[in-house]
């Protein structure tokens, strides 16, 4: 392990963050579980962030690509007609409640956001967009554009004329301590102000995580995105939901995670589990926004026949076994299980989340302030006990947690034991 850390620093960017003191090579899985090269296994609550949606070697998913890989076609291009495509095109288009969609697949998210981005600004015939503080979107140049922190921008230079709203930030002195609807009207009248003063003209739209995912798993009040439409759909601004980790039933409570707030956007970007683990992200839209580019436009790789193919084969899977009913069950176990913890462990900030999807903020016992170093902590007593989590949260000091959708209830309660036991153990060394 030594040699390949040292080969990996030799040849692959600094910028490529890796967890842990001691980094670990994943070499086996099965179901919510992985092995390291040297043996050791560990219950997986990040699913390669959020990528392994339904587990590992999913009897389902392999046997379909390995008949997909017997006939030789691995690779065609967009230029042809690929069956897997248009089957997971049309299931796609149906799941999102968006009239007359079209899809168009892409690698990832990031091709994603930059495809819906496109088309919003060509629709609108505008450079500004609206997206959220804290917000994550890609590592491209314009999806970093519409990314709102600092810890993943490179520089302030930018494609858009992008504005900032607030939505994910009650944490902040001025909206501490309002109620849902006290924060909504201060977001909405927030919006307003924006639109009066810094845009210019015509806003071509706002791109939103339902629950921000490099920021932390934080997430507006249910309701607000439905308030902000209204005004959008005044001055005729488009509204794309980015649900690149938010989608195909994690929360819980809805299918894609801008249902929790009763909305049917414009676009929806998705990418991340759909494929379970094969590259596949996209776009569904409204007919009349996808097809208004005049210029010919194709993806050499995305929607091919083999990504297809597990894309088809997991999204069948998560319908059939009701996969967004199993998060909501296992979220009830877990949530309320590091709520109770949390009330006597001075180190939590707070606690949130919805279905499969929860975070915990670690916090400097005397002062409450956000503390990486406890979240660094964390990181590493959990792996030690057997359990991979993931870190993010824009001051770094959050821990975030997605599970398989197939995670079972013997499972979601040896994880919750790992992660309060963890808590228990640096609340002890904090003191």
């Amino acid at each position: 392990m030594p040699d390949l850390l040292a080969r990996h620093r030799a040849v692959m960017p600094k910028w490529m963050t890796l967890y842990y003191d001691e980094p670990i090579e994943i070499v086996s899985g099965k179901g919510c579980r992985v092995v390291d090269s040297t043996g050791k296994s560990y219950l997986d609550f990040f699913a390669g962030i959020l990528t392994n949606m339904i587990g590992y070697d999913i009897p389902e998913v392999k046997e379909a690509v390995e008949r997909q890989l017997a006939t030789g076609v691995v690779h065609t291009s967009t230029l042809y007609l690929i069956r897997g495509q248009v089957e997971l095109a049309e299931k796609i288009a149906r799941l999102s409640g968006i009239p007359n969609a079209k899809v168009f697949f892409t690698n990832s998210g990031t091709e994603a956001n930059e495809t819906a981005l496109l088309l919003a600004t060509y629709a609108r015939g505008t450079d500004q967009v609206l997206a959220m503080r804290q917000s994550y979107h890609g590592r491209s140049f314009g999806a970093i554009s519409v990314t709102s922190n600092r810890a993943w921008k490179n520089n302030s230079l930018s494609p858009l004329n992008v504005h900032f709203l607030h939505g994910a930030d009650r944490h902040l002195p001025q909206f501490r301590g309002m109620s849902d609807e006290e924060y909504i009207a201060a977001c909405v009248a927030d919006l307003r102000h924006v639109l009066a003063t810094v845009a210019a003209g015509k806003v071509a739209a706002l791109i939103a995580e339902p629950i921000q995912g490099v920021g932390g798993f934080t997430m507006a009040p249910d309701g607000l995105f439905a308030a902000y439409k209204e005004v959008l759909d005044e001055e005729g601004i488009l509204f794309i939901s980015d649900e690149v980790q938010t989608g195909w039933g994690r929360t819980g409570s809805a299918f894609f995670g801008i249902q929790n707030h009763g909305v049917t956007p414009d676009m929806i970007t998705f990418a991340k589990g759909i494929g379970n683990g094969f590259a596949v992200g996209g776009v569904v839209a409204r007919g009349d926004l996808m097809d208004a580019p005049h210029a010919i436009g194709l993806s050499t790789f995305g929607g091919n026949p083999i990504a297809m193919t597990a894309a088809n084969a997991t999204l069948d899977y998560v319908l059939d076994h009701d996969l967004q009913a199993n998060a909501a069950r296992m979220g009830d176990i877990i949530i309320p299980g590091l709520r109770e913890a949390a009330r006597r462990l001075p180190i939590v900030g707070d606690v949130r989340g919805k279905g499969l999807m929860f975070a915990i903020d670690l916090v400097d016992p005397a002062t409450r302030e956000p503390s990486p170093p406890l979240a660094a902590r964390f990181m590493e007593e959990t792996k030690k006990r057997g359990l991979l989590v993931g870190k993010g949260g824009l001051y770094g000091h959050t821990v975030r947690m997605a599970p398989p959708l197939t995670l079972s209830e013997e499972e979601a309660r040896e994880g919750l034991g790992i992660i309060v036991a963890a808590l228990e153990a640096i609340n002890d060394e904090a003191r």
